[in-house]
């Protein structure tokens, strides 16, 4: 089960790592905190479209609708409305970051103890990007984490389940913009990627190394892109920060990485696998 803010971060943070996973047979839930409505058209071949311009909520589900269809997983919605990110800090009332978290916490907690996840992905408490919804989705999941296996937290939520094992996103790192920019030097040395690529390498220069576990998922990333394109009002289909090309991805770093925070179960780190130590064969 993995936990985001806004519809368009399951298929930017970890898209391919739940088409891999689904095509292992394990079921896959995907919960929308938001519904992104104080988004920004973001791609601006979008920006004359009637949708965008009248209804941005409706859109951004029928985008998600496509996207899940792509990933072929479970999706739901937690309802609460997107917070915007406005320069003062403040967030809108009853917006997701303004409503307490045990508030919040309670229906995940309850699709947790119904869906019963052995792995839950969520951001760390810098929420990835500080973005007040990613900051939120993380406290209520941490919350949601904790108080699901505790029968005297929630008690009309249904059943208590301990999640085996709790993971923050790191897929974007530099151990993987490193990794892509030396495989361009030796193969492609002119190439015009090298540029932006050496600027991420700096802006990402003193990135803490946090991965633990690192999914191959090389053969999943023309889905990943797919589930990308369908958010369409959210990100370009020539966008050089989300799209690479796959061949040096599967060259280079053929991983979406992803740090264990917590486990119940037995595992050893460096990991190949999130469920390494819950399945059997694992």
């Amino acid at each position: 089960m993995a936990v985001h803010a806004h519809p368009d971060d399951e298929s930017s943070k970890g898209a391919a790592t739940y088409a891999y996973y689904r095509s292992l047979g394990a079921e896959v839930m995907i919960l929308s905190c938001t519904g992104g409505e104080r988004g920004s058209i973001l791609n601006e071949a979008l920006l004359e479209h009637p949708l965008a311009d009248r209804d941005l909520s409706g859109l951004r589900r029928l985008e998600m609708a496509e996207a899940q269809r792509v990933l072929g997983v479970q999706h739901r919605w937690l309802g609460y409305q997107d917070s915007g990110m406005n320069e003062d800090g403040s967030v809108p009332p009853d917006s997701f970051a303004d409503i307490p978290v045990e508030i919040s916490a309670e229906p995940v907690v309850r699709l947790i103890r119904e869906f019963r996840p052995q792995v839950l992905v969520t951001y760390d408490e810098k929420g990835g990007y500080p973005h007040p919804d990613h900051i939120r989705c993380h406290d209520v999941s941490l919350e949601a984490y904790r108080a699901a296996s505790d029968p005297t937290r929630y008690p009309d939520a249904g059943e208590p389940w301990q999640v085996g094992k709790l993971y923050y996103d790191r897929i974007f790192n530099l151990e993987r913009v490193d990794a892509m920019f030396l495989e361009l030097s030796v193969t492609e040395p002119d190439s015009p990627l090298l540029e932006p690529l050496g600027a991420a390498r700096e802006w990402m220069k003193d990135y803490p190394k946090l991965a633990t576990t690192h999914v191959p998922i090389g053969d999943f990333l023309e889905v990943r892109d797919a589930a990308l394109r369908a958010h369409a009002s959210q990100v370009s289909p020539t966008s050089s920060f989300f799209f690479w090309p796959n061949d040096l991805i599967r060259e280079a770093w053929p991983y979406e990485d992803f740090q264990l925070v917590e486990s119940k179960v037995d595992t050893v780190t460096p990991e190949s696998d999130l469920f390494a130590g819950v399945r059997d064969d694992s």
